[in-house]
């Protein structure tokens, strides 16, 4: 059975998730939970050490795992020797994030936050309004989600 993919709804569901306060991969992941097959609490689970560009390194953004995770259940790679499968799965990759940073310059978590230091300390911000203000997370997550469901909805 085909599933109708509604991008708006999915990427507006994304952008929920975050302002929730799930972390940018989850956020994007859990939109499409329905899609990976997967039950969404232990999706959040492998999702989470990617929020924060990865523990809040700040390099791989977040959404773009988010993204990057969701390419392994849309196009999956489940053998060591399946070449084919590993380049269709890495194509994928590659094309989620250039999109990506077509709209938004970059994929690195720090670099679309204007941070100039290497990484934070582990403890995630609190959020708050000012919070939300100051970062472009929550459309970060709605992009990526939208990327996800615009490939989905073509494929």
């Amino acid at each position: 059975m085909t599933k109708v993919i509604d991008v708006s709804a999915r990427a507006s569901r994304a952008k929920e998730l975050f302002l929730e306060g799930y972390n940018c991969s989850q956020a994007v992941a859990l939109a499409y939970a329905d899609i990976a097959d997967v039950d969404a609490a232990l999706l959040a689970k492998i999702a989470a050490p990617f929020g924060g560009g990865m523990g809040r390194l700040r390099e791989v953004c977040g959404a773009v795992s988010g993204m990057t995770l969701l390419a392994g259940f849309i196009s999956p790679n489940p053998k060591s020797d399946d070449v084919a499968a590993k380049r269709a799965n890495y194509t994928l990759v590659q094309e989620f994030a250039e999109q990506f940073r077509k709209r938004n310059g970059a994929i690195v978590c720090r670099t679309l936050l204007g941070l100039d230091r290497q990484k934070d300390e582990p403890t995630p911000s609190e959020r708050s309004e000012a919070y939300y203000k100051k970062r472009p997370c929550a459309d970060l997550v709605y992009d990526a989600a939208e990327i996800v469901g615009e490939y989905l909805a073509s494929h």
